[in-house]
């Protein structure tokens, strides 16, 4: 959805999605003014309270009814919120030690989390905003339709609660991370990697003919390239005719003092532009999904080595795994690699930016399983069996022979430590991959 909104912007947005901050602080702020709001009007309109009827809050003429059940939810609400987070907390701890750390990462970013503490916080919020007006003095007055929202607002904390519960339950178990890593990752790649496979999709041309690196622009500060704006970089070159280079890609570290930049000419680059180009990239200390689509794969990788591992040995999650870095790569097969040339005007290259291309991403993925499986036979099935669907849907000879490749160094690796039968059935599927490389049934179409 944010494809074609500008980089700084999509930034922003993805900041603003992740954590316990922003959500939450919203809604408990709508629903602390919809509290203080609704008991003024009814002060300011007593007929509105007529509206209700007298079932369903016979105590109109007592505020202290009002003020017992509003402060009962406020303090109820309260307590719930900090017992049933404390113990989320501890089975993230729980799963983050069992699975990879990474993944506590994505669980802030849960949106049903987010909007469930969201909604205790607001009742709080709403009927610490609506109690005030429940008073003796001067004259008695009772908020009945603040107080009714209150109760409204019990039940769905109370419903909330429940399927939070639900999710939660859901939300920790190793299908269903892996499952939403591929799925976030996936629409990286669809935000990155918007056109189908052309080889001569985005002009050729190497970086450091691009820019030749005579300027060095040192970084600030030590940490992960999280994002880069090409399009500031771009605006920033053409108003004071540069060339670009960046020397690093997206999600590699890179420490304080390394050239991130390098510029066509060093007279041009004041302190005011060098600082303005480094605020074009992103560096923190970790890694996001936001244009990082190795870090999805890497996450999935991390579970995936922690279960086939002899502490562990639990090759189903391993499998599960390799079946969704399939996923991923079938459809960064399909993609062009993101553009790495950026011109203006057209035919003068202005920024030059370095992307992982398909092969490295393979390796990422696979290489790693495939070396600690040498000895599991259902692993490395599952990856040759990877390995032929990912071959089925690529398109380009080169990414098909890197599949290839990495079929026959896992057979070859795992010569000596499986029996006949195993390694039969392991041939078996090098067979299949190597037919399904040389038919090429993408292009055949």
């Amino acid at each position: 959805m944010t494809r074609h909104l500008p980089r700084a912007l999509q930034h922003i947005l993805f900041n603003l999605r992740g954590g316990f901050l922003v959500r939450p602080l919203i809604i408990a702020l709508i629903l602390g003014f919809a509290g203080g709001w609704l008991s003024w009007l009814e002060e300011l309109h007593p007929r509105i309270s007529a509206w209700l009827p007298a079932a369903l809050f016979p105590s109109r003429g007592d505020p202290q009814v009002a003020q017992v059940i509003l402060s009962a939810i406020a303090t109820s609400i309260m307590t719930v919120v900090s017992i049933v987070f404390a113990i989320l907390l501890m089975s993230l701890t729980l799963a983050s030690m069992q699975f990879s750390p990474r993944i506590i990462v994505s669980f802030s970013r849960d949106k049903v989390t987010q909007r469930t503490l969201g909604i205790f916080l607001g009742t709080f919020s709403y009927c610490i905003a609506a109690l005030p007006a429940a008073r003796a003095h001067p004259y008695a007055f009772t908020p009945v339709l603040s107080v009714f929202g209150a109760m409204m607002l019990a039940v769905a904390c109370v419903v909330g609660l429940l399927f939070f519960i639900h999710h939660i339950s859901r939300a920790i178990s190793v299908n269903y991370i892996v499952d939403r890593i591929a799925a976030e990752t996936e629409q990286v790649i669809h935000e990155q990697m918007p056109e189908r496979f052309e080889p001569s999709l985005w002009p050729s041309g190497s970086a450091q003919g691009a820019a030749p690196p005579d300027a060095p622009i040192a970084n600030q500060a030590s940490g992960y390239i999280r994002f880069i704006d090409t399009g500031k970089l771009v605006k920033l070159a053409k108003a004071h005719q540069l060339k670009l280079r960046v020397a690093r890609r997206v999600g590699q570290f890179i420490p304080a003092g390394v050239p991130l930049l390098l510029a066509s000419r060093q007279e041009r680059i004041s302190p005011a532009l060098a600082k303005a180009l480094l605020a074009a990239c992103d560096i923190g200390p970790s890694r996001t999904l936001q244009q990082d689509v190795e870090f999805g794969v890497l996450q999935i990788v991390d579970i995936a080595l922690k279960a086939i591992s002899p502490a562990v040995n639990d090759p189903t999650t391993g499998i599960c795994c390799v079946d969704q870095l399939s996923r991923i790569l079938c459809l960064y097969a399909q993609r062009s690699a993101p553009q790495r040339l950026f011109f203006d005007p057209p035919g003068v290259v202005r920024v030059a930016v370095p992307a992982m291309d398909f092969e490295a991403l393979l390796e990422s993925a696979f290489e790693q399983i495939r070396h600690y499986a040498q000895s599991d036979m259902a692993v490395s099935l599952r990856l040759l069996a990877a390995l032929n669907d990912i071959a089925f849907v690529s398109v380009g000879n080169e990414r098909r022979a890197a599949l290839l490749a990495l079929g026959e160094r896992t057979v070859e690796g795992c010569q000596g430590r499986l029996d006949d039968g195993a390694a039969l059935r392991l041939q078996a599927r090098l067979d299949a991959l190597r037919q399904t490389v040389g038919t090429n049934p993408v292009e055949n179409q």
